[in-house]
């Protein structure tokens, strides 16, 4: 007795998983070119060094004193660039390493994080205040003029442009990266805050 074979599936189930299958395609293809963009922009190629990232800056903190370059040495320092008008990347990321500094604890003191801005236009130093209320008091808000900002955002190479939006609103497209600074204020690498907020502390211990 001879078993027929099934139906082959049918023209709509093949577009179907086509069209599911794209989406997931992009999803894969938009995962690698952001690996290799950090690859780009941090790892060396074979004889070259790596670029230098961070520098000398002076910008304001959210109380409106003066903050330097030279108030990252003495710890390890993550610092972030963002804006407080982003709908969900920066306050995510500043409650990630809210959650980080929960785990710290006591020793949270020893550890500095700074949140700088890429909209100075909007994000003064009263804003970053309030907008910081929100997470753990240790992390610094930072703002300055406009030529302050790009200072530093060229010296930690970051990328940041305004985007239009309705009614002449905007928003900023920028790196998201965290940016691990030892206590000599070098660049160690990207901080990975997709661990455990107890990995990531521990991940921060090894600098103190």
């Amino acid at each position: 007795m001879s078993v027929k074979p099934g139906p082959d599936p049918s023209a709509k189930e093949k577009a179907l998983a086509r069209r599911l299958a794209l989406p997931l395609l992009a999803f894969v293809f938009g995962a690698v070119a952001l690996l290799m963009a950090v690859a780009v922009v941090f790892m060396p190629r074979e004889g070259q060094q790596v670029a230098a990232v961070g520098g000398p800056f002076s910008l304001v903190d959210q109380d409106g004193k003066a903050f330097t370059e030279k108030d990252l040495l003495g710890k390890p320092s993550l610092v972030f660039f963002g804006f407080t008008h982003c709908p969900d990347v920066c306050p995510t990321t500043l409650y990630e390493i809210t959650q980080v500094y929960s785990e710290l604890a006591a020793k949270g003191d020893k550890v500095r994080a700074v949140f700088v801005t890429v909209d100075p236009a909007r994000d003064t130093p009263e804003l970053m205040k309030t907008y910081l209320s929100s997470f753990d008091p240790h992390i610094v808000g930072l703002s300055g003029s406009q030529a302050a900002v790009d200072g530093i955002m060229k010296a930690y190479r970051v990328f940041a442009r305004k985007v239009p939006g309705e009614n002449g609103n905007y928003t900023m497209d920028h790196t998201a990266l965290v940016y691990l600074m030892d206590a000599k204020g070098r660049f160690v690498g990207a901080f990975n805050l997709q661990k455990s907020p107890a990995e990531a502390a521990k991940e921060l211990e090894r600098y103190m």
